[in-house]
Order: structure tokens, then sequence, then C-alpha cells
């Protein structure tokens, strides 16, 4: 299982599932991220916190604790 934090800064990969319960996977849900969409990981913070993707067009800024939540290939 690869999530969405390992992956590095240029690269595209796609959303297989969503991990978390209740409010916390609605709210990456409401995002845009969804099963089956594309993402490209644009930037990565110094520490690794926060990650910059592009999304369905826009560019989003994501905490590492949501990024362990998303598993992609």
């Amino acid at each position: 299982m690869k999530t969405l934090r390992e992956v590095k800064p240029g690269e595209s990969v796609r959303v297989v599932k969503l991990h978390g319960d209740g409010p916390v996977k609605r709210r990456i849900m409401d995002m845009g991220i969804t099963k089956g969409v594309g993402i490209l990981v644009r930037k990565v913070a110094p520490l690794g916190d926060p990650m910059e993707v592009n999304i369905r067009g826009y560019e989003l800024s994501l905490r590492k604790a949501d990024c362990e939540m998303i598993e992609v290939e």
C-alpha cells in the first residue's frame, strides 16, 4: 500500500482508496479527492508538512496526516 505522503514532487498518481472515518473522510472527499481522481504532487515543504498538490485543475495544500489516509497507485 502506497500513500500520498510517499509520493515525490513531480510525480502523478491516481487515488485507489480513502481511509479514515466519519467527518475526516468526508472533509477529504469535499476537497475533491475521490476514488479514481488523478493527483500531481507539486511541492513538499522542507519539513514535509504541508504538501501542495494539483487536483481537478486547482492547487490544494494537504497536511501529512491527511496524506497518509489517501492510498494511491
